[in-house]
């Protein structure tokens, strides 16, 4: 069953990049979507029913090098469970939607065959994201590491005839090469220390690994915080956080099912999964994952500084993914790898309907992405209008406080990151800064309700005359992410933040209180019971994630004050209340307000100026090297020197050996005489070779 799931996505790219032309365009996309469909089924069939077991299915032989023996063979655990029905649910539905997305494109000629090439772009993204997440070993999960990035550059520069497409596919391949280097590194000093790149060696390694001193950058440190640092700069480039996010924002350059794709469930989440994966060392390097904890604090509360002030509706929504996915890097930091995977899986259902929502909305508004040209979309567009209302509900995090899992899905997953952040590593910082983000994210999703479907029409008026809703194979998607979006965290919520003892064994491993005083403590929820010990039934590489000992942040998270669990709550209030002060009862304030902070106004609309920052270090002294090298290297040097002296000397020689060849016999006999005579005087000089 796993195989199927693997491989249909691959089979339904070979059949539209390939076969279309026999089968026909309509029979070849039909059939990728229905793959995509078969392998959703049978994800959701192995999520619901598999016990927790690891189990290995080996496919073949792959690399044998020395000692480097590695196999493909896919690793099925509840980690990757999760993984396949996130990705195959989203890219299942995007196929689908997809197809009455990119019905009539007009970024192509009449008559140009587009799309099943965008069909095979997508099902080869999903068989490489499928190939990392059920990676058994660090080259299998790079070789679909790297195949994601590949295909998303493919898919952001679809639109090739667009100068900006073009540019931003090659900006998001830069950037993730950047943070490639890095988890290339991770693998070799992972191989350096243990001679293995299997997770099952590497795991059961950890606690050595912890022990081991490696040079790096000419000092001395301890292997597993290397490892540890290496793995997330690698994350970072593919999660899009702090430094390396540049690349997030322009793939929006892309179709609006490509920007759902890729920052809903897929490429995004690659990074968090990678952290989670690599738990057993994680545990073992704290300076590390206090790192991952800043970085991922700050990049929730930049993003969401920065989707405050944005105009397209699709950069808003990308914005929040960036923001999000530092809430998951949070958690992971934090040691609380379910709470982690509980957001990532919550963040798929509705992000991925509030970007589907918006292509609904750009479909319907004749590819209008400003939201300054929207209003009044609601009596127009219905059924998006209640899709994208349920997502924001969701993002926003509306729920019954103190319940826990009363609420929409973002309610459960956000509120329990949060929780977590206030026990765990810099637990100040970072509460803090997503408190903040929550406030901010909730401003800028009501802010952009209250553009798009409430108000007055504004912008072109025979825009707004024809608006209309799209199509039932568009909507349908819609609908279906809707109940994830809605019970998603109520029906898992357990299973991810419940008791740390059912948390535990979800996840693979078993839990063991080592005293009946302690059992007793969990029941009273004393504070002694944050001395519970979680032991997995392999340790540490038997389960999907490992707990150390010693981490207790998922235990105590349980325990928080009752303002702490309230904080997300109130920050989501103040947020729409501001929103709704703004954007309904005075729509004029915003102008003002920025207009009166012009300075604060315009660093957030340039994105805190990273674009011009890296520009000015980055990209100009690269380019004024290139020109030197090509004027005064290649010019000067190589066609002004090299090739000049070779001008002459060639010639000259190529003469010589002409003059060499006269046809008179007594010329080379003369000339085997006179070589005959140097070889005897150099060996009589020599002694004869002795």
């Amino acid at each position: 069953m796993a195989t199927i799931i693997l491989f249909a996505p691959l089979i339904g790219a070979l059949i539209c990049g390939f076969g279309w032309r026999w089968i026909g365009e309509a029979a070849a996309t039909a059939t990728a979507t229905g793959l995509l469909f078969l392998a959703c089924f049978l994800s959701w069939i192995v999520f619901l029913f598999h016990d927790g077991v690891t189990e290995q299915i080996v496919l073949m032989r792959w690399i044998e090098s020395g000692s480097l023996a590695t196999d493909w063979a896919i690793r099925l655990d509840r980690l990757t469970a999760i993984m396949l029905i996130v990705i195959t649910t989203v890219s299942a539905l995007v196929h689908l939607y997809s197809v009455g997305y990119m019905a009539h494109d007009d970024n192509f000629r009449e008559g140009e065959s587009y799309k099943p090439r965008f069909f095979a772009y997508l099902s080869f993204f999903t068989f490489a994201m499928l190939m990392l997440v059920t990676a058994d070993n660090l080259l299998q999960l790079f070789f679909g590491w790297e195949g994601v990035g590949v295909a998303s550059y493919l898919l952001i520069g679809f639109y090739f005839r667009k100068p900006s497409a073009n540019a931003a596919a090659i900006k998001a391949f830069v950037v993730n090469r950047v943070g490639d280097f890095g988890f290339l590194l991770a693998i070799f000093a992972i191989f350096y220390v243990t001679d293995s790149i299997q997770f099952s060696v590497i795991f059961a390694e950890a606690p050595r690994i912890a022990e081991t001193e490696i040079e790096f950058l000419w000092t001395t440190w301890n292997a597993a915080e290397v490892i540890a640092f290496l793995l997330f700069v690698g994350a970072m480039g593919k999660s899009a956080q702090l430094f390396l996010h540049t690349w997030l924002p322009d793939a929006m350059e892309g179709p609006t099912p490509v920007s759902a794709l890729i920052h809903a469930a897929t490429m995004v989440t690659a990074g968090v999964f990678l952290v989670c994966r690599m738990s057993p060392i994680m545990e073992f390097a704290p300076d590390a994952t206090t790192f991952i904890v800043v970085i991922g604090a700050t990049t929730a509360f930049f993003a969401a500084t920065v989707g405050l002030v944005q105009n397209d509706i699709k950069r808003v929504i990308a914005y929040s993914t960036c923001s999000q996915l530092g809430y998951m890097f949070v958690a992971a930091g934090v040691g609380v790898y379910s709470v982690a995977m509980f957001h990532l899986f919550t963040h798929a259902f509705f992000k991925a309907m509030l970007f589907l929502g918006a292509g609904s909305v750009i479909h319907g508004m004749h590819h209008e992405q400003d939201m300054r040209n929207y209003g009044g979309l609601r009596r127009k567009m219905p059924y998006t209008f209640y899709a994208m209302l349920i997502g924001t509900l969701a993002i926003t995090g509306v729920g019954i406080p103190l319940t826990g899992w009363v609420g929409f899905a973002g309610f459960a997953s956000k509120d329990a990151v949060i929780e977590s952040a206030y026990v765990g590593t810099a637990g100040g910082y970072a509460f803090w800064m997503l408190v903040i983000a929550a406030l901010f994210t909730s401003f800028y999703s009501w802010r952009l309700m209250f553009l798009t479907f409430w108000g007055e029409p504004r912008g072109d008026r025979h825009t707004h005359e024809h608006a209309h809703e799209s199509p039932r194979v568009m909507l349908i998607p819609l609908g279906v992410l809707a109940l994830g979006a809605i019970f998603a965290g109520a029906i898992w919520y357990s299973a991810f933040f419940g008791k740390t003892n059912e948390v535990v064994k979800y996840f693979g491993g078993h839990y063991e209180a080592p005293s009946d005083e302690l059992k007793a403590a969990v029941a009273d929820r004393s504070p002694k019971a944050s001395e519970l010990k979680y032991v997995m039934e392999d340790p540490p590489g038997g389960a999907a994630i490992y707990i150390a000992p010693e981490n207790t942040v998922l235990h105590e998270a349980h325990y928080v004050p009752t303002w702490v669990k309230l904080s997300p709550f109130v920050a989501m209030l103040i947020g729409l209340g501001v929103a709704y002060w703004f954007y309904m009862v005075n729509p004029a304030l915003p102008r003002k307000i920025a207009e009166n902070q012009r300075p604060l106004y315009e660093f957030l609309l340039n994105k805190w100026y990273f674009d011009e920052i890296y520009d000015a270090i980055f990209v100009r002294p690269a380019k004024a090297l290139g020109r030197f090298l090509w004027k005064r290297g290649d010019g000067n040097v190589i066609d002004g020197g090299l090739n000049g002296l070779a001008m002459g000397i060639i010639p000259w020689v190529t003469r010589m050996a002409g003059r060499a060849q006269s046809g008179y016999v007594f010329h080379y006999a003369f000339a085997m005489v006179l070589g005959l005579a140097v070889l005897i005087t150099l060996m009589t000089l020599t002694g004869g070779g002795e």
